[in-house]
């Protein structure tokens, strides 16, 4: 298939229009070759170790979340140069949806409340508010943990907690929690945590579940619908946070 029509669909699931201002040029295909599509890879980032994993499933496509190349640059770092090189020595072309694939139906956000079990769902700007069946903050960081199978933090104490917002990333900025104060969530589930977010919003369970914990699944929710619409191999690339929890309680 050529990499256009490869393009099309992306497009399809995930509209451009969608992503936020400060994603011009930074979505769609960075990376052109031109080349004819038989095999495409999916992962959360382009790096070089999942640059070789797609060299070695000898994928023609990388499609990720994040972007090679986030912010303007005028050196080329070793990492960077080792990333660009086998993208280009193996063939493989670079597509990226950020925001827009955040914002879309289907997309970042939507898995992550369906994985998590929010039901009546409603769409808040890029997030999700939906419901649980009443618990306790310690009893939804536990199950959050449990389900996406990560280490969390959490803080402010709630005895029933019923409504709930999740924004996969780095959700906890004053423009987020502004939306789940205004939407008297009881909770909010995102990553990034901060000091003064933590004092500002008191009245909010926060709960902390990791930049990658929150975005990976949408990214791997990705593939079924590339392999069945496309008809093309698809493969997800895993690759681990690294990140662990040393018990202090």
């Amino acid at each position: 298939m050529e990499v256009i029509k490869v393009v099309e669909i992306l497009e399809e699931i995930a509209p451009p229009e969608l992503a936020e201002d400060f994603d011009n040029g930074r979505i769609g295909l960075i990376l052109n070759l031109e080349n004819n599509i038989e095999r495409i890879a999916v992962a959360l980032d382009a790096n070089s170790y999942v640059l070789k994993k797609a060299a070695e499933m000898e994928a023609n496509l990388l499609v990720t979340h994040h972007t090679l190349i986030f912010h303007p640059i005028n050196k080329v770092s070793k990492s960077l140069a080792e990333s660009l090189r086998l993208a280009l020595d193996n063939g493989i072309s670079l597509y990226s949806m950020h925001t827009n694939y955040d914002r879309a139906e289907g997309g970042i956000n939507d898995v992550l409340a369906a994985r998590l079990g929010l039901k009546n769902l409603e769409n808040v700007e890029t997030g999700r508010i939906g419901e649980v069946e009443p618990c306790t903050s310690a009893e939804l960081a536990s199950h959050v943990s449990e389900t996406l199978q990560t280490p969390v933090i959490y803080v402010g104490e709630k005895e029933e907690v019923r409504r709930v917002m999740v924004i996969g990333g780095s959700g906890f900025t004053t423009e987020f929690l502004e939306i789940a104060r205004a939407n008297r969530v009881d909770a909010f589930i995102s990553s990034e945590l901060k000091h003064n977010i933590i004092r500002e919003y008191e009245e909010l369970c926060l709960i902390d579940a990791t930049h990658y914990a929150t975005e990976n699944p949408g990214m791997e929710a990705l593939c079924s619908r590339l392999r069945e619409i496309s008809g093309l191999e698809v493969e997800f690339i895993e690759q681990s946070s690294g990140i662990k929890a040393v018990d202090k309680t």
